[in-house]
């Protein structure tokens, strides 16, 4: 392996494409914030867990990045995707395929009192990792060396190419400061112990979140000197709420973004990140009512997914047909055990003996998952089966599957799911590992094949061997019956034409490196 160069050519092997559309009216539009003081978003519900170790994503994601340090920031090149040393480093170099060596910008100070940006914090940070909910992108690290106050080389067991993009550039990849953690219990929730960055952090439950300016920062400063986020729950009021001035940037639903894509507002513009979002109706293997694989299988053959693409997102999203996105080594074509086939599901369900089954569908209470829930509960009508939506929001939802959140587990039946990924497939693979039921892997089923696969793809550096170890790796998951993949989804925003954004290629928005223009 050769050595990275600190630029972003190049890196992103896999090649993700994202399109940018700049699409301005011609009008005036609204009562839009002037100057680069304020930058109002959208939040979709509060923030239940800041720690890196233990977060949910998306949100939460995007405020560490506003408030903790990173050593590694998403770049784009165009139609690409790569990395770059962010300015808490002034080195960063991969000098062999197992050793990462770093130096901190001098003069970086936590808040509290905490001192300097120290490299015993990126040591305590990444090892803490491997012990957490999130410790599959760590799998790799085998410790981080301390050679100066604010020197190190990060030790890896085994070569492991997207540890930049996959780790370092994500949210795990954030920095805690080690002593206020500590004296916070050694994890923490709603309030960060200690910041390094350019915004402090203040939510108001229900409400918002507001990032303002933190006075003891000493980096570069971002473009807004406040970023408000309003909780707005739902997709279609946070684009009323744009339409009427009253945000400068919004996530799109897809009936929008097709409207717009034919008729934008004035002065606004549409960036599109990569399709790395992958969606699915589960089904735990554990509960009775799903315990008989003829049943499960019977539910694959019976959802027909062209009609949800349709009738709930517009024609706007890309058919799944596993979880390995668009571009990616690894992406299938096409499944391999089920089709849409109504007459191939009676013939299952008869041979299961099960009759009169009534199973309860729990999903995000917005536009597109509710229209995808109905559709998917008339398809299962058809061969016999009850379909009872229960819809949620975002907090209770979340943790649904999670047995250290309570015990909705047990009864958890159907669901619908998107996660977002990074641009590589062992991202989307980690989460359905034996050791993640009860975490992430909510279907609950456990293979020894698809662990000893998931090893061997995080150290498998050839392209076409590792696409087969993640085809095979989706094969299994399929033959379990517990999946049916139902679209890559486009993570699209509207905002104002004079603001240029920045996302990740799975769609976290980063404020601190939003620019007017």
């Amino acid at each position: 392996m050769k050595k990275f160069e600190l630029s972003r050519r190049g890196f992103l092997a896999s090649g993700v494409a994202v399109g940018t559309l700049g699409l301005a009216g011609a009008y005036p539009f609204g009562a839009r914030a002037q100057g680069t003081e304020l930058l109002r978003l959208r939040l979709d519900g509060d923030n239940q867990i800041l720690d890196p170790g233990y977060m949910i994503g998306g949100t939460e994601v995007e405020a560490q990045k506003q408030c903790l340090p990173f050593l590694a920031q998403y770049t784009r090149d165009g139609d690409t995707f790569g990395w770059e040393p962010t300015y808490y480093v002034t080195k960063l170099e991969q000098r062999d395929p197992t050793h990462i060596d770093f130096e901190l910008t001098e003069g970086l100070i936590w808040s509290n009192g905490y001192g300097p940006l120290m490299a015993s914090d990126v040591k305590y940070s990444y090892e803490r990792m491997k012990g957490t909910d999130w410790g599959g992108y760590f799998e790799a690290l085998d410790h981080v060396e301390v050679t100066g106050d604010r020197t190190g080389t990060i030790v890896l067991n085994k070569p492991f190419a997207p540890f930049f993009m996959v780790t370092l550039c994500h949210g795990p990849g954030a920095i805690l400061c080690e002593k206020a953690t500590e004296d916070a219990g050694g994890k923490f929730t709603t309030k960060f112990p200690a910041i390094c960055g350019p915004y402090t952090y203040e939510q108001i439950p229900g409400q918002r979140t507001t990032f303002a300016l933190n006075p003891e920062w000493t980096g570069p400063k971002p473009g807004f000197d406040t970023v408000t986020l309003q909780v707005i729950t739902e997709v279609k009021a946070a684009e009323l709420a744009y339409e009427a001035g009253e945000l400068d940037c919004t996530e799109l639903g897809a009936d929008t973004m097709a409207r717009y894509a034919a008729a934008m507002p004035p002065n606004s513009s549409l960036t599109t990140a990569g399709e790395l979002q992958y969606m699915w109706m589960g089904m735990n293997t554990e509960h009775p009512k799903l315990q008989n694989k003829q049943v499960r299988q019977a539910i694959q053959h019976a959802v027909d997914v062209e009609s949800i693409l349709a009738g709930a997102y517009s024609g706007t999203t890309t058919k799944s047909n596993g979880i390995v996105c668009p571009g990616l080594i690894g992406h299938r074509d096409a499944t391999k055990s089920y089709s849409y086939d109504p007459e191939k599901a009676r013939e299952l369900m008869d041979a299961s003996g099960v009759t009169g089954l009534t199973l309860t569908l729990r999903t995000l209470n917005n536009q597109e998952r509710m229209l995808t829930s109905q559709i998917i509960q008339a398809n299962l009508a058809v061969i016999g089966i009850t379909v009872e939506i229960q819809p949620l929001d975002s907090g209770p939802f979340w943790e649904m599957g999670s047995e250290s959140a309570g015990d909705t587990w047990q009864d958890l039946q159907l669901w619908t799911m998107r996660f977002a990924g990074t641009p590589d497939p062992y991202e989307a693979a980690q989460w359905f590992v034996s050791s993640q039921v009860g975490i992430w892997n909510w279907e609950r089923w456990t293979d020894p094949e698809y662990d000893r696969l998931f090893d061997a793809g995080l150290a498998e550096s050839d392209p076409e061997k590792r696409n087969e170890i993640y085809l095979k790796m989706q094969d299994i998951m399929e033959e379990t019956g517990a999946y049916v993949w139902i679209n890559h989804e486009p993570e699209a925003y509207v905002h104002g034409a004079d603001i240029q954004i920045s996302s990740a290629p799975s769609g976290e928005l980063d404020y601190r490196r939003f620019q007017r223009i």
